[in-house]
């Protein structure tokens, strides 16, 4: 009877610090990580990290100068070489460790045992990165980073650069519109592609850019950022007389530029420019974003006058894509399908915008359209995102290089209030006046009627 009265009040604690730190794991799992975790796969690498490298075949023979030094100080056994390990670093999600290579290996021999490093160490997945030659980076990640989002503090932006996402390796997807100038996010209905470009106007709001929306969805996903909007519209019919508007501006750009580049003799270099960054600060006119919804409801026509309007459509939103980026106008276009059964120009619009985001699409052929033609490989993940986990998308660009990414939630009212007080950002462009939309009336709540909770973005 006593020692079973022991046992009990032995195993009490035992079970419910068992119990705790499953419910830490699986709730809180950073705070899970940064306490066991993180101690646990540090110590495993620590004394099995020569073993396993070896295991790996990530080991080569030692040179002569070493074996004559092994047999003159000991008759120890003379052990393959692995790579030099650097100081491990801790970090909120995982580890960080640096790997000098060893005569005759690559990059490439390392990320190939990716998979067994992680499993040897204990961790959710190893990342590999080249830092310069012979010298790789180990990011070992600790846990499932995408079930629950959460951006890095030093997630920070700068001009026309908007944190918007976080990858799966624990590093902030930056939407970069002066390294990628244009870009297409497709997705089905609930993937998230709404909360991606509801990121991308409240990052950008509080800056010195024109902000131009052409929502065919009635204006229901850009309307309540219209405090910050220099130009909306809401139907083809609208888009049709906005985008000979920004043609113009385009134009009127590049004839500033033109005009700039009348080279007199003694012009320093630094003066000569191609584009408007090259411009002096006073002279620089506001870069100018076009986020563009449901792109194929400017495709889709019933008549011939629609087709003609359309064809017109087309081939200035193909101009903008071409010619936009030295005049400083970029592109947002986001939709559910975007291949060549949309009709003429479709495909030679997609070829011209860069960065790629394919959000859950609900066939292979939806993937093809976003990937296919810049990473292939890259069709098969987007083709297995759950349904139940909206956000999660995957990210290319022409490079060829992808990687798994999920936004964070942000509620539109919280993106809605980011825009009206950067109202004042709005720049003084009198050829989009006639598009400005009036700004909506702040809501009444009332209390009896029911308030509807969005679902958070996470696992």
């Amino acid at each position: 009877m006593t020692d079973l009265t022991t046992l009990l009040e032995v195993g009490g604690p035992v079970a419910a610090l068992g119990g705790g730190a499953a419910y830490t794991r699986a709730k809180h799992p950073g705070v899970y990580w940064s306490a066991v975790g993180l101690p646990i796969s540090t110590a495993r690498l620590l004394s099995s990290y020569g073993s396993v490298m070896e295991a790996c075949g990530l080991t080569v023979t030692p040179s002569r100068l070493r074996v004559l030094a092994v047999k003159a100080t000991s008759r120890g056994e003379i052990r393959p070489v692995p790579p030099r390990r650097g100081i491990i670093r801790p970090t909120t999600t995982g580890l960080r460790l640096r790997l000098r290579l060893a005569p005759g290996q690559e990059p490439a021999d390392v990320a190939a045992s990716a998979e067994r490093l992680r499993h040897a160490w204990g961790v959710h997945a190893v990342y590999v990165t080249t830092v310069k030659p012979g010298v790789v980076d180990l990011r070992l990640v600790g846990y499932d980073v995408l079930r629950q989002v959460r951006m890095p503090r030093k997630a920070v932006g700068g001009f026309l650069k908007v944190p918007v996402a976080l990858r799966e390796d624990a590093t902030p997807f930056v939407r970069d519109y002066r390294v990628v100038p244009h870009g297409l996010s497709l997705g089905a209905t609930l993937s998230g592609k709404s909360m991606y470009l509801r990121h991308l106007v409240a990052g950008l709001a509080p800056q010195p850019v024109a902000l131009v929306g052409i929502d065919c969805k009635r204006g229901v996903e850009l309307a309540p950022f219209a405090s910050r909007l220099s130009a909306l519209v809401t139907d083809p019919e609208q888009a049709a007389e906005l985008l000979p508007v920004l043609i113009k501006e385009m134009e009127d750009r590049y004839d500033l530029i033109k005009a700039r580049q009348r080279i007199a003799p003694g012009t320093p270099n630094e003066e000569i420019t191609s584009d408007i960054w090259g411009l002096p600060e006073q002279e620089r006119p506001v870069p100018v974003v076009l986020f563009v919804d449901e792109v194929a409801e400017l495709f889709l026509v019933a008549t011939r006058k629609e087709e003609e309007r359309r064809d017109e459509m087309v081939t200035q939103l193909i101009r903008l894509a071409q010619l936009g980026r030295a005049a400083g106008i970029y592109l947002e276009v986001c939709g559910q399908r975007f291949g060549a059964e949309l009709g003429k120009g479709a495909t030679m619009l997609r070829a011209q915008l860069t960065g790629r985001v394919c959000h859950r699409v609900n066939d292979e052929a939806s993937a093809k359209m976003a990937l296919g033609d810049i990473a292939p490989e890259a069709v098969s993940a987007a083709c297995a995102i759950p349904a139940e986990r909206p956000g999660l998308a995957v990210a290319g660009d022409t490079s060829g290089g992808w990687s798994r990414v999920r936004t964070p939630y942000l509620s539109l009212s919280d993106a809605a209030e980011t825009c009206r007080a950067s109202a004042h950002m709005v720049p003084d462009l009198p050829a989009l006046e006639p598009f400005r939309p009036s700004a909506p009336a702040q809501p009444v709540e009332s209390p009896a009627a029911p308030v509807v909770q969005p679902r958070p973005v996470t696992g």
